[in-house]
């Protein structure tokens, strides 16, 4: 008897974290992996410094350029993926967000579960939250990001209070 409920006890354990480890198809998270994308992470390795960064509230008719208001932004990536963005609004606090680079599937519930391979980042702070760019576009000397995944978050009001937000950003390397 109490080899069964042992049994039992393990069989139940073992389904709940096969459950709860795994996502449907119809989750917008997808398996992780470094190789196998559109380009590879070593051809974005160095410092690349933003011409545009829009950052569009999905609440709200907010939307800000970082650069066109008189700030900087900048993006540092490793040859390992690891990457690093230096934000410097011109009106508050600069600030940095580090995560790493992976590549995935996106999939979009909004337009009848289609599936977009996605640049993915994973932040350091926050290792559940994922962002998914899915338009990326890497010239010898230009780097274009988007995502429409409600990937990022911004401060629109300058109140303490961060508002979900797309992003779309246009880098040259420096």
């Amino acid at each position: 008897m109490k080899n069964s409920i042992e049994a039992l006890l393990v069989s139940t354990v073992l389904i709940s974290f096969t459950a709860f480890s795994c996502s449907s198809t119809g989750d917008s998270e997808s398996e992780l992996v470094k190789e196998g994308g559109p380009l590879e992470f070593s051809e974005l390795a160095g410092t690349w410094e933003a011409t545009s960064a829009r950052f569009i509230s999905v609440v709200s008719d907010d939307f800000v350029d970082v650069i066109a208001d008189g700030g900087s932004l900048s993006l540092t990536v490793q040859s390992s993926g690891r990457c690093t963005f230096a934000v410097d609004p011109f009106d508050r606090a600069a600030y940095t967000a580090s995560g790493e680079m992976f590549w995935g599937l996106y999939v979009d519930e909004d337009d009848d579960d289609e599936e977009f391979e996605a640049l993915v980042i994973v932040w350091d702070d926050s290792p559940d939250d994922r962002s998914y760019f899915r338009w990326f576009e890497l010239t010898n000397t230009a780097f274009d990001l988007s995502c429409t995944s409600e990937c990022g978050e911004y401060d629109f009001n300058n109140n303490g209070t961060s508002e979900t937000s797309d992003l779309s950003f246009e880098f040259m390397r420096s």
